[in-house]
């Protein structure tokens, strides 16, 4: 069944309430009647109002007083208030109301079809309200469900990969034929992909669940550099990161979560950038209160794409191509930058593209900026 929607009257003439009750009388409304304010703040403690009809002229408590309490609570100040006088209707009084919260002002003698008319007006935007606030809830919950959905995805899938690729190592070791090492060496190349994959919903459920937690202490992004840098080395095949450093390169970082960042800036920069050249990762630590890693490469990003390039599910529609990832690589980057209360930019023209990260030095100051940076 639906519930009812109630409607606050306020009114010490007794009749004046017997008359609206009558005006407004319908299946579906719920008229709450009172005969002063301090009975009309304790109807409000108890039930939730559509809206309220008061009447300005009342004994120890007016009108205007009212409506200032209830504007003063949390739960009650979002209820439209309609006023009912007989006084004069001078500028001043009429100003005084809508500073106390009026949303309109009804004159008495009360044209019983202005009030109808006005009444039906807010209880159907009362009624959107709540459906709104439904479909609200329902997407939020909806929202929940695929992230849980997304993160026990993530980490069930793990296991089954883990075996696929310790297959794909221990085929070639059984037979000498080359297919058999080729089929492997395949079979390995798109598990690690899908590991890949994998790992970045993980980061996506993390990010948005909001249980990704720092734990900064000093590291050398020097270091951290060269070794996410290995990881990319093909074997048989000459490394094409460069890692270069001057300065002092220490800063605070969670080396976890920031590793992760710098693989999927470098790994993108590797993906989309010119194969026959090299990537530059720059490791600049010669100012006092920062530390900058630039990544650089060849090729250039569209500026439509360059617009719009932190945002997640880059490959849209059909854009997105076999082999490459989930479009979430600069996403997830840019949020693990700002969680350590640093910026990454990207800037891309005449045929070079450069990413460069920002890190503050002081661990309090990156602490500080956490994720809500």
């Amino acid at each position: 069944m639906t519930a009812l929607i109630n409607i606050l009257v306020v009114d010490d003439v007794p009749q004046n309430l017997i008359a609206i009750e009558a005006l407004l009388a319908r299946p579906g409304i719920a008229l709450l009647k009172a005969a002063s304010g301090a009975e009309a703040l304790e109807l409000l403690l108890v039930h939730e109002v559509a809206l309220a009809l008061v009447d300005v002229q009342m004994p120890h408590m007016d009108g205007f007083e009212l409506a200032e309490l209830i504007r003063g609570s949390e739960r009650t100040r979002s209820i439209p208030l309609i006023f009912l006088t007989a006084a004069s209707r001078e500028p001043s009084y009429s100003f005084r109301g809508y500073e106390a919260g009026a949303v309109d002002f009804l004159y008495k003698p009360i044209d019983a079809k202005a009030l109808v008319s006005k009444v039906n007006v807010f209880v159907e935007l009362y009624q959107q309200k709540k459906q709104l606030s439904q479909q609200l809830e329902e997407l939020r919950r909806a929202l929940h469900l695929n992230e849980m959905f997304t993160a026990v995805l993530g980490h069930d899938l793990r296991t089954p990969l883990s075996v696929v690729m310790n297959g794909a190592m221990l085929l070639p070791m059984m037979t000498d034929h080359p297919k058999v090492a080729v089929t492997a060496q395949r079979i390995q190349s798109s598990a690690k992909r899908m590991a890949s994959m994998v790992d970045q919903l993980l980061d996506l459920a993390r990010i948005r669940t909001g249980d990704m937690q720092l734990k900064t202490a000093p590291h050398d992004l020097e270091q951290l550099c060269r070794a996410i840098a290995d990881e990319f080395v093909v074997p048989e095949r000459p490394s094409r990161v460069l890692v270069e450093c001057n300065g002092d390169p220490v800063a605070p970082v969670d080396a976890g979560i920031f590793a992760q960042a710098l693989s999927n800036l470098l790994g993108n920069a590797l993906q989309h950038g010119a194969a026959d050249h090299s990537v530059l990762v720059r490791v600049d630590g010669s100012a006092a209160e920062r530390v900058a890693v630039v990544i650089t490469n060849r090729g250039t990003i569209p500026d439509e794409r360059l617009a719009h390039i932190f945002e997640p599910f880059q490959h849209r529609g059909g854009s997105r191509k076999s082999g490459q990832g989930l479009g979430l690589g600069l996403y997830t980057a840019n949020t693990f930058v700002r969680a350590h209360g640093g910026e990454l930019t990207v800037v891309s023209s005449e045929g070079v593209t450069v990413s460069t990260v920002t890190l503050p030095r002081a661990a309090e100051r990156a602490v500080a900026h956490g994720l809500a940076a």
